[in-house]
Order: C-alpha cells, then sequence, then structure tokens
C-alpha cells in the first residue's frame, strides 16, 4: 500500500503540471536577461553617442576597473549580473581593455556571499574554521588568478587576443558566422527595439541613461528570481552531485561543478551548497576545492548568452565574454594544473579559518577589507598616478 502511494504521489499530475510551468517562467526570465543586456548596450550607445571612452576614462587605469568589478559584485552578491552588465556595456561602446580588468574583479566579488554564509557556523570554534576555510578558498584562488594573469594582461593582452580568436570563429567573416544565424537576436530584436523606440522621445541621453537604469533593474530582477527558481529545482540534484563527484577524484570534482553552477546560474549558490558540507566535516577542503574551481568555469555561461543577442558591437561583446571563460579556464589549468601553484589557496584559507576561529574579528576584518577598505585604497593610490 505504501509503494502505491508512493508511486501515485511521484506521478502527481498536479506537481509535474507546477514543475513545468516553473521551468516555463525560467525561459521567460532568461529570454528578459538576454533582452536587458541588449538593452544596456543600445541605452549605453544612446547616451555616450561617440564619446564612450571618454565616460570610462575613469577607469582607465587596470587596477581602477578591478576594483569597480569586486565592489559592484561583492554588493549586488551577482557575478553573473555584473558580468551580463558588463557584456551589454561593451556592446555599447565600452572599450574592452578596460573591460577585462572589471571581469577579473567580478571573480573576486563574487566570493564574498559563501564567506557570509560561513559565519553561520560561527558559535562552533572547529566548525566554523572549517567553513570559513572552504568559503575562503574560492578567494584566495580568483586573487591568485589575479596576480597571475592581470600584470600578462598589462603588458601583453594576452585575455583580449585570445578573447578576440574566440570571438571571430563565432562572428568573424566566414559563411558559418553568427552573425548570418543569429535566431536568439531575432527572437528578442521585437522587444528591444520597441523599449528603445519608447525612449526616443526623451532625446539621445536621457532616453539612453534611462534604458541603461532600466535593463539593469531587469537584470537585475531576472537573475535573482531565476536563482531563486532554480533553487528549488535544481538544489536537491546539485547536492546529489556534489557528494557523488566530490569523493571521486579532482577531475570529476570540477567538471560537477561546473555543471552544477551551469544549471542554477550562479556560482554563490553552488560554492555556498558546500560551506555547510565542509563545516560538518562531511568533506575536507582539499575534496571541495576542486568542485569550486568548476563552479568558477560555470558562471561563464550567463556573459556568453547574453553576448548572443546584443545589438551595437556583437563582435566585441562576444569577446569580452570568451575573455571570462578563457580567464576562468586558464585559472583552473595554470593554477590546479601547477603542483606548485595548486594547494597555495588551500593553505591560505586553513590558516585564515583557524585565525578566524581564534578571534572572530579577523573574519569581519578579512570581510571589510579584501572587498571594501583595500579596493577604495587601491582607486585613491591608482589616481594619485594618473
Amino acid at each position: 500500500m505504501s509503494e502505491l502511494t508512493s508511486t501515485l504521489s511521484t506521478h502527481n499530475p498536479d506537481r509535474t503540471s507546477n514543475h513545468l510551468s516553473q521551468w516555463f517562467f525560467v525561459a521567460l526570465l532568461v529570454y528578459l536577461l538576454i533582452c536587458a543586456v541588449s538593452i544596456i548596450g543600445g541605452g549605453f550607445k544612446m547616451a555616450a553617442g561617440g564619446h564612450a571612452e571618454e565616460l570610462f576614462a575613469f577607469a582607465s587605469n587596470p587596477f581602477a576597473g578591478l576594483v569597480i568589478g569586486t565592489v559592484a559584485t561583492a554588493l549586488i552578491q551577482s557575478s553573473s549580473t555584473v558580468t551580463a552588465i558588463i557584456v551589454g556595456l561593451v556592446a555599447g561602446g565600452l572599450p574592452v581593455s578596460v573591460a577585462v580588468p572589471m571581469v577579473m574583479g567580478a571573480n573576486i566579488g563574487t566570493s564574498i556571499t559563501n564567506t557570509i554564509v560561513s559565519l553561520g557556523h560561527v558559535k562552533a570554534k572547529e566548525e566554523f574554521s572549517r567553513a570559513f576555510s572552504a568559503a575562503t578558498v574560492h578567494d584566495f584562488f580568483n586573487l591568485l588568478s589575479v596576480l597571475i594573469f592581470l600584470p600578462l594582461e598589462i603588458a601583453f593582452g594576452l585575455l583580449e587576443k585570445l578573447g578576440s580568436l574566440l570571438a571571430q570563429l563565432f562572428y568573424g567573416g566566414s559563411e558559418v558566422s553568427m552573425h548570418s544565424f543569429n535566431f536568439v537576436k531575432a527572437a528578442t530584436s521585437p522587444v528591444v527595439s520597441n523599449v528603445k523606440y519608447a525612449m526616443q522621445s526623451f532625446g539621445d541621453q536621457t532616453g539612453g541613461i534611462i534604458l541603461i537604469i532600466f535593463g539593469i533593474i531587469l537584470i537585475f530582477i531576472s537573475i535573482t528570481l531565476v536563482g531563486k527558481l532554480l533553487k528549488k529545482l535544481m538544489v536537491g540534484k546539485a547536492r546529489q552531485i556534489m557528494h557523488s563527484a566530490i569523493g571521486r577524484s579532482p577531475i570529476s570534482g570540477i567538471f560537477s561543478g561546473t555543471l552544477v553552477t551551469v544549471l542554477v546560474q550562479s556560482s554563490s549558490t553552488t560554492t555556498s551548497l558546500m560551506v555547510p558540507l565542509a563545516g560538518t566535516g562531511a568533506f575536507s577542503l582539499k575534496q571541495i576545492y576542486p568542485f569550486t574551481l568548476g563552479a568558477n568555469v560555470g558562471t561563464c555561461i550567463t556573459a556568453v548568452l547574453a553576448a548572443t543577442a546584443v545589438t551595437g558591437n556583437t563582435e566585441a561583446a562576444l569577446q569580452i565574454a570568451f575573455i571570462h571563460l578563457t580567464y576562468n579556464i586558464l585559472g583552473v589549468l595554470l593554477i590546479y594544473g601547477l603542483p606548485f601553484l595548486r594547494y597555495i589557496p588551500v593553505q591560505c584559507a586553513e590558516w585564515l579559518g583557524r585565525s578566524a576561529s581564534e578571534n572572530k574579528m579577523v573574519a569581519l576584518v578579512y570581510i571589510l577589507s579584501v572587498f571594501f577598505i583595500v579596493p577604495a585604497l587601491c582607486i585613491l593610490i591608482s589616481n594619485q598616478f594618473q
């Protein structure tokens, strides 16, 4: 009898219908997200006219761009939102060279979410030590990645060149270019065109600014609602994947972290799921670490998806989206691939976790310093040398 009840509940038509409606709403929100990115690009192009570079002169310093990306993501708590906005701005004329450090900063800023989650274990000393270490290993990996790749980018434009090459493969002058069969752009064009037309009565500058603000709000609402829906739909499966994959091997951990983040559309959600598992001692920091790296790669899907439908400088938008993807993949290959670099983030996170468990003020000082105070000082110092 109990088996029959279980079978009937599993095949409940109302439950299936509810799931289908939730997935339909997810698809609608993703559609609105893509429209919003195009709206930002169009608005930025309207407002800036031919003076886009002048408007972003304050961010021409790479360190200032890095700080802007870090602080914006720390405040919004979504690197997906910030990178989607950056893609829209690049489509509207923001120079790619200015956007690259911003994308790097977004990687750092997103780590604040799981760091805050770890504070839930603050009452138990050993649990807090493990949880805070699991949260901050993501920070240290991203900081190390910036220390390696930002100088290379400043000196050689490494990521900008790689991103340009990939963008040309998808958009360039071949018969199979994205430009010739961009069905996503065609699908979003009616919405974007009508919104732009409605703003023309306000004039170019005012209308453009309204479009940018509207697009940012729409991105924020879309990603927030998508995240909440996907948590309900996917988090149970995400936990199952984590439990089955983390204990196997580092490679499976990286791929699983990527997959779960693509499904949930939030590296913050993925990495935050690991914090309680680490705090309770279910998994060691070295076991969780590869899963975190996969989350870094998986979060890039939002920017790549958004870049396919922008209006304006489409190739540049694709370029910055691929730069984000390339940057995160190269970071994993280099840092995790080289034995002498591999466990530096783990060692730093373990030391910080022990220190924070001994003195809780260390955790507070760390969060304020890394995400707010140090970035503010960097801007002040960099302005002195301009």
